[in-house]
């Protein structure tokens, strides 16, 4: 064993072992699809100066959003039911008052001239609800202070930071930065109480949250009178801990709710999908997984043996990152490991691919020697495609929310758990076999010593798929229109995520298992219904607006199954994926293809990276008319099936633009339609087999899923056929067509020799 390949085994082992212990003692975050969580209903209330109307409602959930993603809950769910409620749920939450404490904060922070101590610390005696008043507050330590109008509010905050300073002695505090007027305001409002006497309390500011005194620090002896502190920030000092400077920061980075909000109900409720549902997509995903490794090891004997392996250590490798990091596991979130699987296979599928094609033209004397050029020769388009891909996971990551946040994180992780899987212990695991004595007498058992059935009926047949490159792109056309037309004609079906509907609050005699609800419904006419248990007497289902005797349809059903069933509450929800979420959701996806394009123009050339995103819009088009023309809803589920699509588009045109680069740089002369041709060829094997291995896992998860992975899997199967499609059929006509538009380009209809 050579000193790299045993330094890429201790690698290899370490990670392994760290994995196994990680996964074993840390148990992983569920969401609320597949464990359940709690659920707090809170509701708004009027105020003299602001009515808890819908508008004020919405935009009171949209900052309750922004507290839940600090307190670090993935994958919640946030609805408004009725006027003025809000019902949130919160999965694999650990102290729930905790958290319903920090939601019905107002946080209304503001920031206030001391103007002395009062006699007696009487809040009755000048309430002032407005700013504008005198108010009596005490402070820290309790002495009644007088404060002018507030100067300052949390608008004027641009963030807040939970600090550590063990040097300076202050121990846990705040660092609060203004920004725009609010640095002005700051620099006067300490300017004003720095002409005070040290030790005068009107030489303090005062820190008011929600109407406490959180900090009242004097301002300090050296500065000068109307100087201020003009570098707009400050620090919030006192007894915190480090859980309650947290909270606070988090309170204040999330702003004043527009108005105050009060809990009215919380519970535990259970999970979305049922045991049933969780059960059968659990086998199918096994099932599928099984199929996928029987089929490389079918085509690849030996070295695909070494690729299911390393493929289980892939599984193990991602689970226990996601546990280690606290991420929360979904079943949208389980699409980002779908796509990391295939990219997985995908990855193994290059390098046997090119090591037969090293083995094949006898350009390697040995297996050995083929491993190794396929390995080294297939990296750039592994690097690419992979990186494209963690470009859009981290802008997803950083500029959305909600589950689309949650795809972003665990599509990062399950991308570079299958690179990791892939370059490092596949290649330690087939390195060591190719070296064994009994392989290197027998290489047929390898899977690699030949050039494989596709490739070899390509070599015999040399078609010339390129010739008339303008054919393909009307085709590629002909489809976009009718995918369209389906968009146009029948219009897009938004699930309850997106169009809000209705929630039914049921209390019944006994426990009834959700899992017979949903059945029943789905008999009824109502497939997409959402059942949860609520308690052990209670059941809420979510569906889309119902009319009043489809109302009666779903009770009608219910009551089927319990007799003395009654209904408790019946009230219209909003969109639990909210406009604001929608927008970043949209704006992150934007960046992201952007970004791709950018990467792929620097690697490539700029024709190829809008060939690329081109092929990539053509994908999502006609996906969307698919399930347009079919009916099928588009809510959480396909969105995440939606961004898997892309990355596998994304990943095949990849694939083939570096071989068309690798072959235009070997023979510069060559025509360019030739040149797209032959890498057409030449990375048609590997297409076939990573298009077979993920089609063996999406079939099983479509046919043995259950309704909750039926649309999702068919949305996949149908990306997987139309981004196999594109790549070949409009990335490369559409790439050839911008060559001839450029002014490098050299016409020529002359048919390349085969390499």
């Amino acid at each position: 064993m050579n000193r790299s390949l045993r330094m890429r085994a201790l690698l290899a082992l370490a990670v392994l072992a760290l994995s196994l212990y990680v996964a074993v003692t840390v148990p992983v975050r569920l969401g609320l699809d597949l464990r359940g969580g709690t659920q707090i209903v809170l509701e708004t209330r009027s105020t003299p100066t602001a009515d808890a109307d819908r508008a004020a409602t919405d935009r009171t959930l949209e900052v309750l959003r922004g507290r839940i993603d600090a307190l670090g809950v993935a994958e919640p769910t946030l609805v408004r039911s009725g006027d003025d409620r809000i019902i949130v749920e919160l999965p694999g939450v650990q102290d729930p008052k905790k958290a319903a404490d920090v939601l019905g904060r107002t946080a209304q922070l503001t920031f206030h001239p001391v103007l002395g101590t009062a006699d007696r610390a009487d809040r009755t005696s000048r309430p002032g609800p407005e700013p504008a008043r005198e108010r009596i507050l005490p402070d820290e330590s309790g002495t009644p202070l007088r404060l002018g109008p507030a100067s300052l509010t949390g608008e004027d905050v641009k963030e807040a930071d939970a600090l550590f300073d063990q040097q300076g002695g202050a121990g846990w505090h705040v660092t609060v930065g203004f920004e725009g007027s609010g640095r002005t305001g700051w620099a006067g409002l300490t300017g004003e109480a720095a002409c005070r006497a040290p030790g005068d309390p009107a030489r303090r500011v005062a820190i008011v949250l929600d109407d406490k005194v959180i900090s009242s620090p004097q301002v300090d002896p050296s500065l000068a009178c109307g100087t201020g502190i003009r570098d707009g920030a400050t620090r919030i000092t006192g007894s915190f801990g480090p859980e309650e400077a947290r909270e606070l920061s988090l309170l204040i980075n999330g702003g004043a709710l527009p108005v105050p909000v009060e809990t009215v109900e919380q519970r535990t409720v259970g999970p979305t999908l049922g045991a049933q549902a969780i059960t059968a997509s659990a086998w199918a995903a096994a099932i599928g997984t099984v199929l996928t490794s029987l089929f490389i090891i079918a085509v690849y004997r030996l070295m695909g043996g070494l690729a299911a392996l390393a493929l289980a250590c892939y599984g193990l490798i991602s689970y226990a990152a996601l546990a280690a990091l606290g991420a929360t596991l979904t079943l949208p979130g389980l699409a980002g490991f779908v796509l990391a699987i295939g990219m997985a296979v995908d990855a193994n599928v290059l390098v046997f691919e090119r090591a037969r094609e090293e083995y094949g033209a006898r350009r390697r004397p040995s297996i050995r020697s083929a491993l190794a050029a396929g390995f080294r020769n297939a990296f750039s388009a592994i690097a690419d495609s992979n990186v494209t891909t963690l470009i859009a996971a981290a802008l997803l990551f950083f500029l959305a929310s909600g589950p689309v946040r949650g795809f972003g994180v665990t599509l990062g992780i399950g991308v570079l758990a299958s690179m990791f899987s892939a370059l490092v212990v596949s290649r330690v695991l087939a390195e060591f076999a190719v070296g064994r004595p009994g392989v290197r007498r027998r290489p047929g058992l390898t899977g690699i010593a030949g050039i494989g059935a596709v490739r070899e009926r390509l070599t015999r047949r040399n078609p010339f798929l390129m010739r008339r490159p303008r054919r393909w792109l009307a085709v590629s056309a002909a489809v976009l229109v009718l995918a369209g037309s389906g968009i146009a004609v029948r219009g897009v079906a938004l699930g309850v995520e997106f169009t809000g509907g209705r929630l039914i609050e049921y209390r019944t005699s006994g426990p009834v298992d959700p899992g017979r609800v949903r059945s029943a419904l789905a008999d009824a006419g109502f497939p997409q219904a959402v059942v949860q248990s609520s308690g052990d007497t209670g059941l809420t289902v979510r569906t889309e607006p119902l009319t009043e005797a489809e109302e009666a349809e779903v009770t009608g059903a219910l009551r089927d199954l319990d007799g003395r069933a009654d209904k408790v509450r019946d009230e219209l929800i909003g969109p639990s994926l909210g406009d604001e979420l929608r927008r970043g959701a949209l704006i992150a996806l934007a960046v992201a293809v952007g970004a791709q394009f950018l990467y792929l123009a620097a690697r490539f050339r700029w024709m190829l990276g809008s060939a690329a995103v081109v092929a990539l819009v053509h994908d999502v088009v006609i996906l969307l008319g698919v399930f347009a023309w079919l009916g099928k809803p588009v809510d959480g589920v396909f969105l995440a099936a939606l961004l898997t699509v892309i990355g596998y588009s994304v990943n095949d045109s990849v694939v083939l633009f570096d071989r068309v680069r690798e072959l235009a740089g070997r023979s510069p002369g060559a025509p360019f339609p030739g040149v797209v041709n032959q890498a057409i060829l030449q990375t048609l094997p590997r297409t076939v087999n990573t298009g077979m291995g993920a089609a063996f896992m999406l079939t099983a998860l479509a046919v043995l899923g259950g309704s909750s992975l039926t649309d999702f899997a068919l949305a996949l199967l149908v990306g997987l056929a139309v981004g196999t499609y594109s790549s070949v059929f409009t990335a490369a006509p559409l790439a050839i067509g911008l060559h001839r538009r450029s002014p490098r380009a050299r016409p020529s209809r002359r048919r390349p020799v085969t390499t």
